[in-house]
């Protein structure tokens, strides 16, 4: 079963701000970030989704006109009917070094052919970084619970 997805986009200046320096608008970066996520737990699923939530997300560098960003989608935990995916945005240098720009946490609902939750299968987390990721995200959930 795949968790995983990956997606690749040059920066158009219909994706930028007016800026001087035209930098990637936060929102189509947030766009782009669901759609790989979504297609991450679609795959994990085999099941259609819905975003409950984009739990954490955080700008750590811009992005500029012509960059290439990158993004690298996983799932890092499962419930009853909802799974947490992380994405990291990376641009990509012409030499062909990569940086983390942006790392995002979402969430989303399995769903039946009726649009009702649907169960999801347990991911079971093997490597250290996958348990490491797995108990972090429970520790996000308890929080969002507590919030809500």
């Amino acid at each position: 079963m795949k968790t995983t997805a990956s997606t690749v986009q040059i920066v158009m200046p219909q994706h930028c701000n007016g800026y001087a320096k035209p930098r990637l608008f936060g929102g189509q970066i947030m766009a782009w970030i669901d759609v790989v996520g979504a297609v991450a737990a679609r795959r994990y699923t085999q099941k259609a989704v819905t975003t409950v939530c984009i739990d954490n997300l955080t700008f750590l560098k811009p992005a500029y006109l012509n960059d290439t960003v990158i993004q690298e989608a996983g799932v890092t935990w499962t419930g009853n009917t909802s799974l947490e995916v992380r994405v990291d945005s990376l641009v990509e240098k012409l030499d062909g070094t990569q940086e983390l720009i942006n790392r995002a946490y979402v969430v989303f609902v399995a769903l039946d052919e009726n649009d009702q939750p649907a169960k999801v299968p347990p991911l079971v987390p093997e490597t250290e970084e996958e348990i490491k990721e797995y108990e972090a995200a429970i520790l996000r959930r308890k929080i969002r619970l507590a919030r809500s």
